[in-house]
């Protein structure tokens, strides 16, 4: 979102006994829509299927809270989102060869910042599933690689920062908003409560996700599907999750999950 109003912009001035902020008129326009920077919203909508991969800090909130934050988020964030996006590129890197960069599968088409994680969307219209697999392997790898890399070196730069990243991954049809700047769709909106579900850090909607025909066999043993109350979607949505933080779980609290 780009900037109003100038603090300039506004003065004091009294009115009938009373001292209010005063705007000119010009500057007073200025507060519309164009503000969002979406170009003409009233542009015919475009639709595709996509798939919509949600990165949340852990605490981000909490760490924002400390001491003097305006010392220490910006240095952070920098880091942060420069580490993501080239552990991204890592990730879906199968090979450089002479000028060209061969892919596991294409890279986001579309990111944006959320205050206090990044939202990616690929098309999938055109996607093998085996490719919709690696995007999800690699995002996996991205959410450990985040714990492995990132986490020690910027605990040597910052006090407490947010020790886990976590990721929701869900498949649906989205639509564009004005100059097709930015989109909306169900399938985002339940990416960002998977990123929360319970106490896993990673997690996929079983739908639009056939795990024999997205991942290998070994690939197939890192992912568990459980039943868990999604709000807004329903109360025993199917989705996968790491086997590995499922068997963390006491045996009565996997009972639960368990379809």
């Amino acid at each position: 979102m780009g900037l109003v109003l100038a603090n300039g912009d506004y003065e004091r001035k009294k009115i009938k006994g009373k001292v209010n902020w005063s705007l000119p008129i010009h500057a007073f326009q200025n507060f519309n829509p164009s503000i969002l920077e979406l170009g003409d919203i009233s542009k015919e909508a475009t639709r595709f299927g996509a798939l919509a991969a949600i990165f949340d800090l852990e605490n981000f909130t909490s760490f924002c809270n400390q001491i003097d934050p305006h010392l220490v988020i910006p240095e952070y964030l920098t880091a942060f989102l420069e580490w993501l996006f080239e552990s991204i590129s890592t990730e879906f890197t199968q090979k450089i060869e002479g000028d060209d960069v061969h892919l596991w599968c294409k890279l986001p088409f579309f990111g944006k910042f959320m205050g206090d994680g990044v939202l990616f969307l690929w098309k999938t219209e055109d996607l093998a599933q085996d490719v919709i697999g690696n995007i999800v392997i690699s995002l996996h790898n991205v959410c450990n690689d985040f714990t492995e890399s990132f986490l020690p070196q910027i605990k040597k730069t910052v006090a407490t920062p947010p020790r886990r990243l976590r990721c929701g991954i869900a498949r649906g049809q989205i639509i564009s908003v004005g100059d097709i700047k930015d989109f909306v769709g169900p399938c985002i909106n339940v990416a960002s409560r998977l990123q929360k579900i319970g106490k896993f850090s990673f997690a996929f909607s079983r739908r639009g996700f056939d795990l024999e025909k997205c991942f290998s066999k070994e690939a197939r043993k890192e992912y568990t599907l459980i039943k868990s109350p999604i709000r807004g979607v329903g109360d025993e949505e199917l989705l996968y999750v790491r086997s590995e933080e499922l068997n963390q779980l006491t045996e009565e609290e996997r009972a639960l999950l368990l379809p």
